[in-house]
């Protein structure tokens, strides 16, 4: 029964994976806002009660991988060693996270672009990444060494806004060189004026 399940799952993530690049080709050719889901599930051959069964909305085409990286992203850096500042175990965080992801750098290009050019894509982004920041608290907190009960600690989280600020800043640079910058760079050049 393990490898049904086993056998479903890869075949829905392929399905997915699919429709995604479907998406993602229309989006290029005939832009975000001009292409509707039913031409998505039309040209990736699938119904649109298919479609919505697997993306909620056209936003979730772009980023439907968020939730999944987020929580990646919070067990990269819990798992960083006790010793490491939450600075560092953030910015580890963020390595881990790029790196795992399932896209080729042209493709994270392609998507981050879409994502800053398109209001309503940069607002799901931003919904997502603000869940992530709230998810981060404990593991900050108690690698600072605070115990702030039921209420956020303002130290920790002004040290995760300040961090997602700086990947952002660094990944929106990253996009309007055409990929050719260092985003790693971009993000240390950011941090640095910041912590300065």
């Amino acid at each position: 029964m393990e490898k049904s399940a086993s056998l479903w799952e890869r075949s829905r993530q392929a399905a997915v994976a699919e429709i995604v690049e479907t998406a993602l080709a229309l989006f290029e050719e005939q832009g975000y806002e001009a292409t509707t889901m039913a031409q998505v599930a039309s040209k990736a051959g699938v119904s649109q009660r298919s479609l919505f069964r697997y993306f909620g909305t056209k936003e979730d085409l772009v980023c439907s991988d968020q939730d999944a990286l987020g929580d990646l992203l919070v067990n990269a850096v819990a798992s960083q060693p006790a010793e490491m500042s939450a600075w560092d175990a953030l910015r580890a965080g963020f390595t881990t996270m790029l790196t795992a992801s399932n896209h080729s750098p042209q493709r994270v290009l392609e998507i981050s672009g879409l994502i800053f050019a398109n209001p309503p894509l940069r607002s799901r982004y931003f919904e997502k990444r603000l869940r992530w920041q709230r998810a981060l608290v404990p593991a900050i907190e108690q690698r600072m060494g605070i115990d702030s009960g039921d209420i956020p600690d303002a130290r920790a989280m002004g040290v995760i806004a300040t961090v997602f600020a700086c990947v952002d800043a660094a990944t929106e640079l990253w996009v309007l060189h055409g990929g050719k910058a260092d985003a790693f760079e971009l993000y240390e050049q950011a941090l640095a004026a910041v912590r300065d």
